[in-house]
């Protein structure tokens, strides 16, 4: 067999030399995740919205658990951790849009049990006044 080109060695030592700098460039551009800005936000705003609607009498262990999950999430971000940050924001975000939706079915139960109630009087006050029994 007979030996390389000196130009095709050359070529062999820099693919050699490039091909793990290029390796080692792009792992160190890809370990770092993003900041999850828009998660914590999302999540800080709807824990307000939640404290807004009194999710707080209503759905208060839901609302407790958005709260905890937040500050794990804030937690994490100080330590760097920002896929778990992440992770933790959105929970939180879905527990206080739990909140709003328990609180939301609260409410709503009451004013049907109230109108429920109010029909029965009405209809209770207008069999007396007419005299009819049913």
């Amino acid at each position: 067999m007979y030996p390389l080109p000196v130009s095709a060695r050359v070529s062999r030592r820099r693919l050699r030399i490039a091909v793990p700098a290029i390796l080692i460039l792009t792992a160190a551009c890809a370990s770092t995740p993003p900041i999850p800005t828009a998660s914590l936000q999302a999540a800080q705003q709807s824990i307000a919205n939640a404290e807004r609607v009194d999710a707080g009498t209503h759905a208060a262990a839901e609302l407790s658990e958005a709260r905890t999950k937040l500050s794990a999430a804030q937690m994490a971000l100080g330590q760097k951790e920002m896929l778990s940050a992440g992770r933790l924001a959105d929970e939180a975000r879905a527990e206080a849009d739990l909140a709003v939706a328990r609180t939301s079915l609260a409410k709503a139960s009451a004013v049907n049990s109230d109108m429920e109630h109010s029909n029965v009087t009405l209809t209770e006050e207008m069999q007396r006044k007419t005299g009819d029994s049913r």
